[in-house]
């Protein structure tokens, strides 16, 4: 089994939570009937937020800065399948989570859509792009991995492990990295600070937890995705060479000091049509960042509406 790559160790085990009832709030069934829950809210052009994770759920992008943008844009926020307040299901494979994507834009009755992903969502983002580019207005991908097991970020990862343990680097075999981070990880989360691979700001992980303590949430789609990779390889494969095949307007934005998906990982996207916006912040940039955050991503949405 593959070793879990840190930022899904630490976003499942710091977030943890349920959609918050609201007058807003719906949901609509599939074409293989799973619930999917969604909630609507703010004025402009629509953008479905695809969680991170796997399995994030919504609130904690919502209620950490996200609700900002909906002074100037129409947010769809969702629960993937398996997450959140959603349904379980036996098929977490991702052409069925860019399915579910699809199925609720049509069931919304909208023509083209934005897409902001998360972290891990950046995953089924790009893969939506490429599948329905003439229902996509454009992306917006924020700490995205589009591949989170590839050697560069391991190492980088590891480094950064070392330097907080202040112990000395020492030469990895490539067939070793998933291993020699593992032991890392084990000795960050005893000490306390593995969280500092998400962020170097405690207070940041403190506004999580009291995201935390409203709701549970089930994580099926994660604990699947994690315990399950010959089940689901699609979610181990290197996407970012397919970038050079999405036209579609993109506007990524990452973390100078985001180690949880690697600080050099986008370098490796070649999207015809990108825009890089690089912020002085970790992982969770649209609450470190949200002035910046939130006015990138207005700019962008301004300009390809």
């Amino acid at each position: 089994m593959k070793t879990i790559p840190l930022f899904i160790f630490f976003m499942i085990s710091i977030i943890a939570v349920s959609a918050q009832a609201s007058d807003t709030e719906a949901s609509f069934e599939t074409s293989d009937h799973v619930k999917i829950n969604y909630k609507i809210s703010g004025k402009g052009a629509a953008c479905i937020y695809v969680p991170g994770g796997p399995g994030q759920g919504f609130p904690s992008f919502e209620l950490l800065g996200g609700n900002n943008l909906e002074k100037n844009m129409q947010m769809i926020y969702m629960d993937q399948r398996g997450s959140g307040s959603s349904g379980t299901s036996d098929n977490y494979h991702l052409d069925t989570m860019v399915r579910d994507i699809e199925e609720l834009r049509q069931h919304l009755k909208l023509d083209k859509v934005f897409l902001l992903a998360h972290s891990f969502g950046g995953i089924i983002a790009v893969n939506y792009a490429k599948k329905y580019p003439q229902h996509t207005k454009g992306l917006i991908l924020a700490n995205i991995t589009l591949h989170f097991l590839n050697d560069d970020t391991l190492k980088e990862q590891i480094e950064y492990g070392n330097s907080l343990l202040q112990l000395q680097n020492k030469a990895v075999p490539r067939d070793s990295l998933s291993n020699e981070l593992a032991k890392i990880s084990t000795a960050l989360r005893k000490k306390r600070i593995g969280y500092k691979f998400l962020t170097e700001d405690i207070e940041t992980i403190k506004q999580t937890d009291k995201i935390d303590s409203l709701h549970p949430r089930i994580i099926d789609f994660g604990m699947a995705v994690i315990s399950k990779p010959k089940k689901y390889p699609e979610y181990y494969t290197d996407y970012a060479p397919l970038t050079k095949d999405i036209r579609v307007p993109v506007l990524v934005i990452t973390g100078k000091k985001d180690k949880a998906v690697g600080t050099r990982h986008y370098k490796a996207f070649r999207f015809p049509d990108q825009k890089v916006l690089v912020i002085d912040g970790g992982h969770l940039l649209y609450y470190e960042k949200n002035r910046e955050f939130v006015d990138a991503v207005r700019e962008f949405v301004d300009k390809h509406r």
